[in-house]
């Protein structure tokens, strides 16, 4: 019996990771120019990376709208379209809004087939409907009040240009619509992540100006056997998403892992991570020192270089010491269960990005939705102002799709570069980082005189145009230097060989013919790996004369 139960949790956990995300927070003081940030990793193995795009509009009383399920494209149903909407970039709207999530699953006798709306309807909804973070908040919970909520438990990071807040919402069951929540603003001068577990615990029941929560979110806890005990020590994670060893080595070492960059007293988590200790890491802290938008951007990047966790330390990581482990991230030997580690940076990313937000700038210059697609760690984050009313070509709906190829598509060419590298890690990064380095620094070093021109036109519509000019040519540009990095890789890294390079050119001989190419050697310690299990089939031998 205890073995059936361990195999069904550890194959929840495969499903449940399939789309799996992360997200970071930083407060407009804990930031180093006063932006609201923060990040989104839409993890899928079935996500085609494209910039969404939801123009601004007007409709008339009777509109309906339909609403598709997010993750599979299924009809759910109808509710009243708004009388206005607005513009909407990918997950940042004109007001300087955005909305990212990551789900936490939770309780699966909870699941309401009946709902209409789901996770991703309520993200894209409240953008076109909602100025601020708590208006937001207020349409999203009304929403699913009205309708039925037809997801699973859900962790989202609501942003506006001056305050961030983590709301966490669970779906009550068939017969029970709407869904119970809570939501807490994280202080401007602190950090906040949460990666695929509920990280709410105890809240505060008499703050309206920095909690909120729905008014059974606690009775519905004790009435379905979840809790018992004072309100007080009501714990929203505890009841509503019990913590297993997946939910903590997949899912809250990502959050540790974000922490551990800025404070010097990560270490006191580790035992919590690791199943030692039950006491949780706290919702949010203060960081040890002042983060930007490049730092967001590695921080996403991020395979626990450096910490007890690390992947390319063991014989997993291949020859080239890859962060990379391809499916499972479970598996069973001789009657154990086991899983690799799960670092924020993963293969299976659609889309990425860094939002950031300011309220010392016109809303239509101070957001900016740095957008990438593909595995974080190969991607390229590009300066998408929200205000834009097209989007480029290379991140265009419809420009190839999950199972059709696009030569100009920035989702197929950074899976291009990524799927070579991640056979030679160790050796393309080298190749790679400086490019990606250059781009995204460029970008930032240019930031305040191109704001600084859109301040300057006479009109708001000007500057709309200009940055929207800017952005696109901005990812064109980007995309079509990544598809040079990737017939560089093909050249240089073929059939195993590096060829030889100075100045970033490849080099001939002294007669102009070929360079004879390097070839490098496997690591030792992988090489010894195959003395251990091949014992001596592959040693060389005296042979009989």
């Amino acid at each position: 019996m205890k073995r059936t139960t361990i195999t069904l949790l550890f194959a929840m956990i495969v499903i449940a990771n399939a789309l799996a995300c992360t997200n970071f927070l930083v407060g407009k003081k804990a930031s180093i120019d006063g932006s609201t940030l923060v990040t989104y990793n839409a993890d899928s193995y079935a996500l085609y990376g494209e910039l969404y795009h939801y123009p601004a509009a007007k409709y008339t009383a009777g509109t309906m709208l339909d609403v598709y399920e997010w993750d599979t494209n299924k009809y759910l149903g109808k509710i009243p379209q708004a009388a206005e909407t607005y513009n909407v970039i990918g997950n940042m709207n004109e007001y300087q809004l955005c909305i990212g999530e990551t789900t936490f699953g939770g309780r699966v006798e909870l699941q309401d087939t009946t709902g209409i709306i789901d996770y991703g309807s309520l993200i894209y909804i409240a953008l076109q409907r909602s100025k601020t973070a708590r208006e937001a908040i207020k349409v999203m919970t009304g929403l699913v009040e009205k309708y039925g909520y037809y997801s699973e438990g859900e962790s989202f990071s609501i942003v506006d240009k001056n305050e961030v807040w983590i709301m966490e919402m669970h779906p009550k069951g068939v017969g029970n619509k709407g869904a119970v929540w809570v939501a807490v603003r994280i202080p401007d001068d602190c950090v906040a992540a949460h990666a695929n577990q509920s990280r709410i615990h105890q809240f505060p029941l008499n703050d309206k100006e920095n909690c909120l929560y729905s008014k059974d979110v606690i009775s519905f806890a004790k009435k379905m056997g979840y809790y018992e005990g004072p309100d007080k020590d009501f714990s929203f994670a505890k009841a509503y998403n019990p913590l297993d060893w997946g939910g903590l080595r997949f899912c809250e070492a990502r959050v540790w892992s974000f922490y551990n960059h800025y404070t010097d007293n990560a270490k006191q988590w580790i035992p919590y991570i690791l199943g030692e200790d039950p006491t949780p890491m706290p919702l949010y802290i203060k960081p040890n020192k002042l983060i930007g938008v490049k730092d967001l951007m590695d921080n996403m990047r991020d395979h626990y270089e450096g910490t007890i966790f690390d992947p390319t330390k063991d014989v997993g990581a291949g020859p080239f010491h890859s962060p990379y482990r391809f499916n499972p991230l479970t598996f069973e030997v001789d009657g154990k269960n086991y899983g690799f580690e799960r670092p924020t940076s993963t293969q299976q990313t659609g889309f990425t990005f860094v939002g950031q937000m300011r309220n010392f700038l016109p809303d239509e210059i101070g957001g900016v939705f740095w957008f990438g697609v593909d595995d974080t760690r190969f991607t390229v984050y590009t300066p998408m102002y929200a205000c834009m009313t097209e989007t480029p070509e290379c991140y265009r709906v419809g420009n190839g799709d999950f199972t059709h190829f696009s030569w100009t598509s920035a989702f197929w060419i950074h899976n291009w570069v990524a799927n070579m590298a991640y056979n030679r890690y160790d050796q393309m990064i080298l190749d790679t980082k400086p490019v990606q380095d250059k781009l995204e620094n460029s970008y930032l070093e240019a930031q305040k005189k191109i704001e600084q021109k859109a301040i300057e036109f006479s009109s708001r519509d000007k500057a709309v145009v200009y940055l929207t000019d800017y952005s696109i040519n901005v990812a064109q540009k980007a995309n079509d230097e990544w598809k040079l990095l990737g017939e560089k890789l093909v050249v240089k890294y073929m059939d195993g060989v590096v060829k030889k390079e100075a100045n970033g050119q490849m080099i001939t001989n002294e007669y102009g013919g070929s360079q004879y190419p390097n070839r490098p050697v496997l690591d030792e310690k992988f090489l010894r790996e195959i003395v251990k299990q091949t014992g001596d089939w592959l040693e060389e031998k005296e042979i009989v004369k």
